[in-house]
């Protein structure tokens, strides 16, 4: 049996880390969260892996809050605790012989705690170039399945298709 692979994300530290993330933080923080959520929902959407995102609540008021956008659960994490103690908390909790847990964050510290427990460790950069690749391979299954897509419901020949097109156009 495959073992169930599952990504803990470090929001604010992924967020920090990316250039298309950090220059949006700098002028809408909740956008760059949103877009994060969406590029880990593509994320999950390709490998099939369970993607948690933890975002720290660390200095707000409140208690824990945990949702879920796009397939991706989304946490917030309670008054006076980190992200990183919720990831390490979730590590802990999740930590299976058939549950592979990967930890996406730069914070050196983090990954080290993280590998200790047996979570395998992937920085801000590795996630990033392994999102540009699940991107760029969507996008090229996309564009094969529109070219293989017929582009109307009836096949028609070219001769047809010409006219057709020369009446749109007002062409006799």
């Amino acid at each position: 049996m495959k073992p169930v692979h599952v990504l803990l994300v470090d929001g604010y530290n992924i967020i920090g880390a990316w250039e298309e993330l950090r220059q949006l933080k700098d002028r809408q923080l909740e956008e760059s969260r949103d877009l994060l959520i969406e590029r880990m929902a593509e994320y999950k959407a390709y490998t099939g892996w369970r993607v948690i995102i933890v975002f720290d609540a660390y200095m707000v008021p409140g208690i824990e809050s945990k949702s879920k956008r796009h397939d991706v659960e989304v946490l917030f994490t309670r008054e006076n605790e980190t992200a990183d103690e919720k990831i390490e908390k979730l590590v802990s909790e999740l930590m299976h012989r058939r549950v592979q847990i990967h930890v996406a964050t730069s914070d050196f510290t983090e990954q080290w705690v993280v590998f200790a427990q047996g979570a395998l460790r992937k920085s801000a950069r590795e996630l990033e170039i392994e999102m540009k690749e699940i991107r760029t391979l969507i996008s090229g299954k996309v564009k094969v399945y529109e070219d293989q897509r017929p582009s109307s419901k009836i096949p028609l020949t070219d001769e047809i298709k010409e006219v057709f097109e020369k009446w749109r156009r007002g062409i006799k």
